[in-house]
């Protein structure tokens, strides 16, 4: 059975995912792969991923007219700072106010070309700048020399999961269907799954056949029955008629009156 070839971005961890569909279709393997080099929408146009998990900024999704997006979960932005800044006096949260006067790297200036987030964060402990970034990134390229705190006030952005919209009246492809089940969270049962619709018409048009095939014999063996009973009726009634309506021997009778 064919799988899924599904990308994802840095942050994103699609492991608890992957490892349901392992469990419920293991004859349709996942070809999941971490995605650092641009846009990962442009894997989907050309071809090279069925699926992707996007991040994007809170109320501007990426869904349009080829793209299905739906939303999964929010990320917290953080501040990055390097050690022994007063960033790293707060216990908790940093307010954005508190920071606004400080000079901010722009992630924009490290394409994953130049290294990317990774770069930029090694560029903050340089002393270089603050850089605020999502958590989630901000955890996958810790550093020694780079502290991080919670930035209250400041945008977040989401995570969801993306796939190309079928063309013209063309079905959804349910592998695409069951993978997104998954990642809502329904249940290996649910009859919202593809592959359960899919053994409920089966298990249906079993149950219709087998009546159907019970309601013949039942028919069949009424009618060899009601054969049988014509059949044994005839005959029987004619015997008698005969040995009724005859005339009757009576040798003894004559005998007797002699």
């Amino acid at each position: 059975m064919a799988g899924l070839k599904i990308a994802y971005v840095p942050g994103v961890t699609p492991g608890k995912w992957l490892d349901r569909w392992q469990d419920r279709y293991p004859d349709a393997p996942v070809d999941a792969f971490l995605y650092d080099a641009g846009d990962p929408l442009a894997l989907l146009a050309q071809g090279r991923a069925d699926m992707v998990f996007v991040r994007f900024p809170d109320g501007a999704s990426p869904a349009g007219p080829a793209t299905h997006v739906i939303p999964l979960y929010d990320e917290l932005p953080v501040v990055c700072a390097p050690r022994d800044h007063d960033v790293e006096l707060y216990d908790d949260e940093v307010p954005l106010a508190d920071v606004a006067d400080a000079r901010f790297l722009d992630l924009a200036d490290y394409p994953p070309e130049a290294g990317g987030a990774a770069m930029a964060v090694e560029v903050v402990g340089t002393g270089a700048g603050l850089l605020v970034l999502p958590m989630s990134v901000a955890k996958l390229y810790r550093r020694k020399d780079v502290v991080h705190r919670v930035l209250s006030g400041a945008p977040v952005t989401r995570i969801g999961l993306a796939w190309n919209r079928p063309a013209g009246d063309d079905p959804e492809n349910p592998l695409i269907v069951e993978f997104v089940g998954i990642v809502r969270g329904r249940a290996a049962n649910s009859s919202r799954q593809p592959s359960v619709q899919e053994r409920q018409q089966e298990e249906a048009a079993k149950a219709l056949k087998k009546r159907q095939s019970g309601a013949a014999k039942a028919a069949g063996a009424a009618a060899k029955s009601g054969g049988k009973s014509g059949a044994k009726g005839g005959p029987r009634g004619t015997a008698r008629s005969g040995r009724t309506g005859g005339p009757r021997k009576s040798g003894g009778g004559g005998r007797g009156r002699r």
